[in-house]
């Protein structure tokens, strides 16, 4: 098949990677934008890497981007991360069409963050999907889903990373065989189960101390190591990153109950969080590092 690839950042890299790893005919990929005084994104890297052509389209919903796949004479356009809307029009353009990675269970999680709402919400199962997109967000027919559990102390960045990246990829290779083969189905979503969240931004991942504490520790856990879950000590913004769950704790929600060589330990309902590792100004601290240059003590109070 003559495939083109669509996307971006190291997911969209390592699926065109696998792609000519494999001998697929990888005819174009279209890339991000170049930012200035930045580097170039990976799938920017890999393009070029490889000897692939480059395209860098501003809008992908303009009578000239439709030309432009039209051009490429593709079988199958693979869309590996992206971002930008794609109408229907530019995706019905390739002969077998276009399939996209999603990680989520769809209908569970339509939009972008949908990796740190399972954890945030405390689920102990998430996924991905590989789907036929269309005009809606996320909407399109399924081809194939994979499960993963979200262990009690996973992270964003633990889920990603270690699961659904590396299933991803392999995903998509088994989804390009399974068109090629004329055996890759289309699954229409059942609406009355669909879940969408927007981004996970700084206001949604504010620390309320009142809460529990499994509430609050899987609120940190959902946004490690983005956004970032914050609380204020002395009225300046503190995000905690590495931290861990205690049950056995007496304290008031918010008050600092114990502060020890390598961590300080905050107060919730239910238990207290263990903070091990923070950002207060620019960079990251041990949360000893932090506690010797805030003067954490017990009693203090965050919140």
């Amino acid at each position: 098949m003559r495939i083109v690839v669509n996307g971006m950042q190291a997911f969209g890299k390592a699926v065109v990677d696998k792609l000519v790893e494999r001998g697929e005919e990888v005819i174009g990929v279209y890339g991000a934008d170049d930012k200035p005084d930045k580097r170039r994104d990976p799938i920017n890297e890999a393009a070029e890497a490889h000897g692939i052509p480059l395209f860098q389209l501003e809008s992908f919903k303009t009578d000239e981007a439709l030309d432009h796949i039209k051009s490429l004479n593709a079988d199958l356009c693979v869309m590996a991360y992206v971002i930008k809307f794609v109408p229907s029009t530019f995706l019905n353009v390739p002969t077998l069409g276009s399939i996209q990675y999603h990680p989520s269970l769809l209908p569970k999680h339509r939009g972008p963050s949908s990796i740190n709402w399972p954890i945030i919400q405390g689920s102990e199962r998430t996924g991905l999907t590989i789907f036929w997109p269309d005009d809606g967000l996320d909407t399109g027919p399924v081809l194939l889903q994979k499960e993963v559990d979200i262990g009690p102390d996973d992270t964003l960045g633990s889920i990603y990373f270690e699961k659904l990246f590396p299933l991803g990829v392999d995903a998509m290779m088994e989804a390009v065989d399974l068109v090629r083969d004329g055996k890759a189905p289309k699954i229409v979503q059942d609406e009355s189960q669909s879940t969408y969240e927007s981004w996970c931004k700084k206001e949604d991942v504010e620390i309320n101390w009142n809460k529990s504490v499994q509430e609050i520790y899987n609120m940190i856990r959902g946004a490690n190591p983005q956004p970032g879950a914050w609380s204020t000590h002395n009225g300046e913004p503190v995000q905690i990153f590495d931290c861990r769950i205690k049950t056995d704790v007496d304290g008031s929600p918010g008050d600092v109950v114990e502060v020890s060589e390598d961590s300080f330990t905050i107060a919730a309902n239910g238990g207290g969080i263990v903070v091990q590792r923070v950002r207060s100004g620019k960079d990251k601290l041990a949360a000893n590092e932090y506690a010797e240059q805030a003067g954490i003590q017990s009693g203090a109070k965050f919140g």
